[in-house]
């Protein structure tokens, strides 16, 4: 049954957030739920256990559906591919206690909000669900279901200023906690019986239960014991592995939610309450000294100094400084764009230092609570990981079903052979379900799985950690990788290596460092003195490397410890910089910073206002030096900026422009705008930094590049400096052309152009500057001999005006500069829509939206398991980059290796058994038990040992099960099973000594004759004989059976051999000891059942004797299928010489978006155009400001399983 989305009936959930979800309103009916109630009695629990494992079915059978508004139970499904529903009761809050009369209800909010809205009168109820730890409750206006716990989007910065820079009122304060819940993230530790019970209601495990109930009916004690013993094991190791998690997950929220914090209560003064009594709305004091902030906050006042590792990764404090008193209409996030996080104080993070302001102590209104905010919606993220979608797993399905169809057919056969030779009705049907078994091995996910915990056992010891296993097969289709630049490619410390001043619109003598003169005293000295934003944190100058690099070439120091008296502004507490003992001399005793507008990467710049002691207040800004310059006057900067700027960035170094401006007293530094401070500049010079390549970058870069692995820089700096480091580490080789793309919105219009301009390297040009080159330059419109170079405004305009051309610029575009966290995420996500299976490799902090929508975000921490991504290299280099693909490759391989002799071990007993039952016979319990545990368990265990192969082919293994190859390897070595077993059971049958009455006929030993017999089996042998002497005491005993049994289990071993893949993707298999030595172990014991004539281990194993000759049959047989499956594997299967000359003979193209688009482009003679200009011809698309769709509160990204 479907969902029939009547308007009323159905609603979506977070519309447009990464976690939309449809839902769907019911109403229990009573009549419905008596008949379920019945059917759970009739079905002994199994209609109950569907209905668990299929929520929805449960909501169909026992409601019926209605209008969302009277439902009482809700059916939620996901929007994503994978449409998993779930289940959730209505619930009812009153909030008749908190309002006692119709007095209170001006009290309640203002008009239009949600806690206004929701309110039921006169019932005083509001009517909410719980979905994810989110509580949302329903709008009586709106007819929808609303997230509480955050505080409204709508507001503006000078509503937020108005309606909560006073506090709330204590009536206000109760209403809203009544109806939002406390401010808490709280995590019990799940009881080990829950957990035990989800653990074995898993389908896996209740298919196992069957198998072992039908084992013990029928007398198979041993392998159902040991099954049962691997089973509790298993799920022993589950529970407790999760358990170990919810408590680590407890402990780490644990301390965060009783807090004492001071909050403002309207009309009241101050307060002093538990943390998880706050609201949104209610305004925080936050007083001086270290504190844990437990809520999400915006500043309202004063400035904040905050240690955001456990959100980034990256332990550099930020400055937070506070929201500014905008008057417009926009709503305040909007208004600061992607700048909103300057103001923001998040869930979790330290504040390590508090700096009042006019308006005096730092205050912050409360944004988000408990769940609903950034510390809440990473735990969510790994309370409820996002499922992989990766094609091994999904054919892994299809695979069990083709299974389950075969073992239908067995099933068939069997009742048909049994019922026609008259057995019992009981024993057909056990010896029917027994096929089952069989067919479906009930090991294979364990199997599957071993694969990848050894892998991540492996990766933990090379320093990668791995929060989210499943995406370690993935790391092994990675074929583009995105690299940050700064701290990835490049060294993290940059060298301050000169400086270039300007005077009068004129640059000045070139600077060097370290120098033998000190620099003058002077506006652009001050401006490294003061323009920055470090601190002095546990006795250490903290901040960007930059600016600390920028600071000690100066020789000043911080004083951090006093209060300043101000003029105008009284005594408050500011930074104030000072000559250190080595300084040069200055006529100044300090400089004091009285206000920061901290870096932001949309403004590509930072600002701040400081005043000499007793002199007068200036205004300095740093930052990309084509910014700097658009915001100073025209005549300070000089006419040859844009020449010196493409000299030094040609060369790789990294350039920052500076400026400043005297301010006219009388105003307060804090009333400011920051469009006011940055306005009017005089340019001061440039500031030049050397940033060196990393040790590993180039060779990495160039093993990634013989892999054909592309590799793409995605960063925040100038392109000419981007390109130059892409060139110096590889990624563009010498002989290739580097194509400009820029495009610009054309003023006072909706439409844009976008221009393509090559740029060369001329050699005759002095330093070997980078020119734009005026002729056509033909490029033949091949792969790989041009790249594309852009900025992050070029990328955002392309994807808005010209989207139909992005596809065409991504399929070569190498160099993206300039880019904004929320355009990292969005390109990588254009990658992925090409079908490029992407990897992200940064540093934390501004990637971490980039890293989480990767299929594999690695990132560079000194901490354990950065939560920012799926893998974290300690090791803070891109070495770790090929480790990981060939890692993932390898165990790629493995499991579908592991696949392969799952499905070949089955089918290899299943038709063993079902020759057997043509004679009504079948495997003794002991042959069984040899076969599941001595063989299949152990060789299950050891195959996936193998590691990793050093090199990098420059092929990737088959990402689905389904691929010719694989299929083919399996039918075929199916059909060599089955030839040998039907000729070694109809051979058999030809030789002279065979009987099927006496099975002591073969050999003559007489005491062999007496000895060699067995209890009654529960399987009696009509119809193999007329009257038979030995018929009752011979159980399972049979020629047939003894052959076929020998022939399966050693066949099961040439499997396991022929199938271990070695080289490419992993070492050759002897180098796996372990494994060798158990299958020659195996090996070994095999051939002495086959030759050893010991009566008592034959009976054990209901064996019989047979002449020698017979024996050496058998063994030749088993060679030959050995000698044929391995050359057919080697010869056929891995022959990819083969495999390409029959792609290109039936025409077979790859599917993949960007091969076809590449196929295109190749025919395309204008491709890529040069020296021309399009325009857009119709309107924008409509593009979300941080290009990244959702938006997490802490990382603009969408949140990607951990």
């Amino acid at each position: 049954m479907g969902e029939n989305p009547a308007k009323s009936h159905y609603a979506q959930l977070n519309q447009g957030e990464e976690n939309e979800m449809e839902i769907f309103g019911y109403k229990t009916q009573g009549c419905r739920k008596a008949l379920c109630i019945a059917g759970y009695i009739l079905s002994c629990g199994a209609l109950l256990l569907l209905f668990y494992w299929k929520p929805e079915w449960d909501v169909w059978a026992n409601c019926i559906p209605c209008s969302l508004e009277e439902a009482d139970i809700v059916l939620l499904r996901t929007t994503d591919e994978f449409q998993i529903y779930s289940r959730k009761s209505v619930t009812w809050i009153s909030v008749s206690a908190v309002i006692k009369s119709k007095l209170d209800y001006p009290g309640i909010a203002e008009e239009d909000s949600i806690f206004n809205e929701a309110l039921m009168k006169p019932s005083l109820q509001v009517k909410s669900i719980q979905v994810q730890k989110i509580r949302y409750v329903w709008n009586i206006y709106a007819k929808q279901f609303q997230k509480v716990g955050a505080l409204e989007d709508h507001h503006t910065c000078s509503a937020i200023h108005a309606k909560f820079g006073s506090g709330l009122t204590c009536n206000e304060q109760n209403i809203r906690r009544a109806i939002c819940g406390p401010n808490s993230i709280d995590v019990p530790v799940i009881p080990i019986w829950k957990l035990l019970i989800k653990e074995v209601l898993n389908p896996f495990y209740v298919f196992q239960l069957f198998s072992v109930c039908l084992w013990f009916a029928e007398d198979y004690m041993e392998y159902a014991t040991a099954i049962i013993i691997m089973s509790l094991l298993s799920i022993s190791l589950t529970v407790y592995e999760l358990r170990q998690q919810s408590v680590k997950l407890h402990r780490l929220v644990e301390s965060h939610n009783n807090i004492m914090v001071t909050v403002c209560r309207n009309k009241e003064g101050f307060q002093e309450l538990e943390s998880h009594h706050l609201v949104p709305g209610d305004l925080l004091v936050l007083k001086e000294g270290k504190a844990l902030l437990p809520c999400d906050a915006i500043l309202i006042s004063g400035q904040c100094i905050v240690n955001e590792s456990m959100l980034t990764g990256e332990s550099i404090p930020v400055t937070k400084t506070r929201l500014p008193q905008a008057d417009n209409l926009k709503p305040w996030r909007m208004h600061c764009a992607e700048d909103y996080k300057k103001h923001v104080l998040f869930c979790g993070t330290e504040v390590i230092q508090t700096k009042g302001d006019d308006r005096g102590v730092a205050k912050a209104v409360v944004l988000r609570t408990g769940f609903n905010t950034a510390k809440g919606d990473l735990v969510r993220s790994i309370l409820y990981p996002k499922p992989m979608n990766f094609k091994l797993y999904r054919d892994a399905l299809r695979f069990l079903m083709c299974l389950i169809a075969f073992a239908a057919i067995g099933m068939i056969y069997t009742v048909c052979v049994f019922a026609l030779n008259g057995e019992e009705a009981g024993e057909v049907v056990k010896k029917a379900l027994d096929v089952i078994t069989i067919a479906v091995p009930p090991a294979l996910p364990a199997a599957l799985t071993t694969g990848i915990i050894y892998t991540q056992r492996r990766l933990k010891k090379k320093g990668i950690f791995c929060i989210s296993p499943q995406r370690i097969n993935m790391c092994g289709q990675l074929n583009l990788i995105c690299f940050d630049k700064t701290g990835t490619l490049t060294e993290d410390g940059l060298d301050l290596w000169g400086l270039l001043p300007s005077e009068r619109n004129c640059f000045q003598d070139f600077h060097s460092f370290p120098a033998d003169h000190s620099l003058p005293w002077g506006p652009l000295f001050r401006a490294m003195v003061v323009c920055h934003s470090l601190i002095v944190w546990e006795g250490k100058i903290q901040g960007d490397p930059l600016d600390v690099k920028m600071f000690e070439a100066t020789n000043w120091v911080i004083d951090d410890s006093s209060r300043h008296h101000i003029e105008g502004q009284g005594s408050t507490h500011a930074t104030v910089v000072r000559p250190g003992p080595k300084a040069s001399s200055a006529s100044v005793e300090g400089v004091i910073i009285l206000h920061q507008f901290p870096f932001s990467s949309a403004l590509q710049r930072m600002s701040v206002i400081a005043q000499e002691i007793g002199g007068e207040k200036q205004v300095f800004t740093k930052g990309a030096p084509e910014m700097v310059a658009t915001l100073c006057r025209a005549e300070t900067v000089p006419s040859n900026f844009e020449s010196k700027l493409l000299f030094y960035t040609a060369q790789g170094f990294r350039v920052i422009g500076l400026a400043c401006k005297s301010l006219q007293t009388g105003r307060q530094s804090t009333d400011l705008t920051r469009e006011e401070v940055e306005s009017d500049l005089t340019f001061l010079g440039l500031l030049i930094m050397e940033n060196r390549l990393k040790k590993a970058t180039k060779p990495v870069l160039e093993e990634l590049s013989a892999a054909h692995i592309r590799s793409v820089m995605v960063t925040g700096d100038n392109i000419q400096t981007a390109v130059t480091v892409a060139k110096n580490a590889g990624m563009i080789s010498p002989t290739n052309r580097v194509i400009l793309v820029e495009a610009n919105k054309i003023p006072g219009s909706f439409l844009a152009s976008v221009t393509w301009k090559p740029l060369e390297e001329n050699k005759t040009e002095e330093y070997g500057s980078l020119v734009s080159v005026k002729q056509h330059v033909s490029l033949q419109g091949r792969f790989g001999q041009y790249h594309f170079a852009m900025s992050g405004k070029s990328y955002q305009i392309i994807a808005q005006h010209f989207s139909h051309l992005l596809p065409k610029l991504l399929l070569n575009g190498t160099v993206f500069a300039r880019m904004s966290p929320g355009q990292k995420s969005s390109l990588v996500e254009e990658f992925q829509k090409l079908d490029y299976f992407v990897g992200m490799c940064g540093d934390g902090a501004n990637d971490c939206g980039a890293l989480k929508v990767a299929h594999a975000g690695i990132s560079l921490s000194e901490q354990e398991a950065s939560v920012a991504s799926p893998f974290t290299s300690q090791t803070p280099s891109i070495a770790c980059v090929p480790e990981l693909i060939r890692e993932g490759r390898a165990a790629l391989v493995t499991s579908f290796c592991m696949f392969k002799y799952m499905a070949l071990y089955s089918t290899i007993q299943y038709l063993g058994v079902l020759l057997l039952y043509w004679q009504l016979n079948t495997f003794g319990n002991y042959q069984f038990l040899f076969q599941d545990l001595a063989i299949t368990t152990v060789i299950g265990v050891t195959m996936s040992f193998t590691e990793a192969y050093p090199k990098l082919v420059p092929y990737r293994p088959p990402s689905q099960l389904i691929s010719p190859p694989l299929l083919l390897s399996v039918v075929l070595n199916i059909l060599f099973s089955l030839s040998m077993q039907i000729f070694g059971f109809l051979m058999v049958q030809k030789q002279p000594w065979y009987s099927r009455t006496d099975i002591h006929s073969a050999c003559l030993s007489v005491d062999s004759h007496m000895e060699n017999s067995s209890s009654v089996s529960s399987l009696g042998l009509h119809g193999m004989g007329d009257g038979a002497p030995n018929e009752a005491d011979d159980g399972y005993k049979s020629y047939e059976n003894t052959t076929v049994w020998l022939l399966s289990t050693i066949n099961c071993l040439i499997v396991a051999l022929v199938f271990s893949k070695g080289r490419p993707f992993r070492k050759p298999i002897y180098t796996n000891y372990v494994f060798i030595l158990v299958l020659m172990g195996q090996l070994g014991v095999c051939l002495f059942l086959v030759f050893a004539d010991i009566d008592d281990l034959y009976s054990k194993m209901d064996l019989v004797c047979t002449p020698t000759s017979w024996r050496i049959s058998m063994v030749i047989m088993l060679a030959v299928t050995l000698a044929v499956s391995f050359l057919v594997e080697e010869g056929v299967i891995e022959n990819r010489a083969l495999w390409l000359l029959l792609k290109k003979t039936f025409r077979y193209h790859s599917k993949s978006h960007y091969k076809r688009l590449q196929r295109v482009l190749e025919q395309d003679s204008s491709w890529p155009p040069l020296n021309e200009t399009f325009f857009s011809d119709s309107v924008a698309i409509s593009v979300d400001e941080n290009m990244g769709g959702h938006s997490n509160p802490t990382f603009d990204s969408n949140e990607d399983t951990l």
